[in-house]
């Protein structure tokens, strides 16, 4: 059985020393709960997709802040942008990925989906385990996200080391997806955030 903790300082605590000795844990987001680990740790990222029960779906990258994104994707004048208008909050930019971060957290692809969640528990746990945390949903492949502890803990509690308990999240819908590799932003999934809002943004 996991651990299971209140979201806190101690939570915090304990957190960052499992992602850095590479576990797993589940934390709330401003969308859904998380299931997280470092992204630049390759065993740590193939027991997400065990744990998940899925392959060939690349792991979106929460991040702390501009500044630590940098380090794993690609920035252009757009995505600065639109970075510097939506975030923190429920808007997944997917750039060229950089080196730093392992193929096996992409898929192969040579993008990355990243975001800085609006979410002041989150942000500092995230800051805490190094400024990047995997940020995919804590349910199976194909099931519901949870907007619970509980809920995580049901689907995939028996394959995580932590679960941090923040209450329900107050969004429950997973963040707005936009591809900003192409000559045009491509919506990839609508979520809390305008496709329509983006657009305008870019062009103001």
């Amino acid at each position: 059985m996991p651990r299971l903790l209140p979201a806190g300082e101690e939570a915090i605590k304990e957190a960052s020393r499992i992602v850095r000795a590479g576990g797993l844990i589940v934390y709330p987001t401003d969308t859904v709960y998380g299931l997280g680990c470092d992204p630049l740790n390759p065993r740590a990222v193939e027991r997400v997709f065990r744990v998940k029960g899925r392959r060939g779906k690349p792991l979106p990258i929460l991040v702390s802040g501009m500044g630590q994104a940098k380090r794993i994707a690609q920035f252009t004048p757009e995505a600065v942008k639109l970075a510097k208008a939506f975030w923190p909050g429920a808007l997944t930019l997917v750039l060229r990925r950089r080196p730093t971060l392992p193929k096996i957290a992409t898929c192969g692809l040579d993008s990355v989906g990243v975001r800085a969640p609006g979410h002041s528990f989150c942000l500092r746990l995230i800051e805490a385990c190094g400024g990047l945390l995997v940020g995919t949903s804590a349910n199976k492949s194909g099931e519901t996200p949870p907007r619970t502890a509980e809920e995580a803990d049901l689907q995939i509690g028996a394959g995580v080391d932590l679960i941090i308990d923040g209450g329900p999240t107050p969004g429950g819908v997973p963040s707005t997806v936009v591809d900003l590799t192409g000559e045009e932003p491509r919506l990839i999934r609508q979520g809390p955030v305008k496709f329509e809002e983006v657009v305008r943004v870019l062009h103001t």
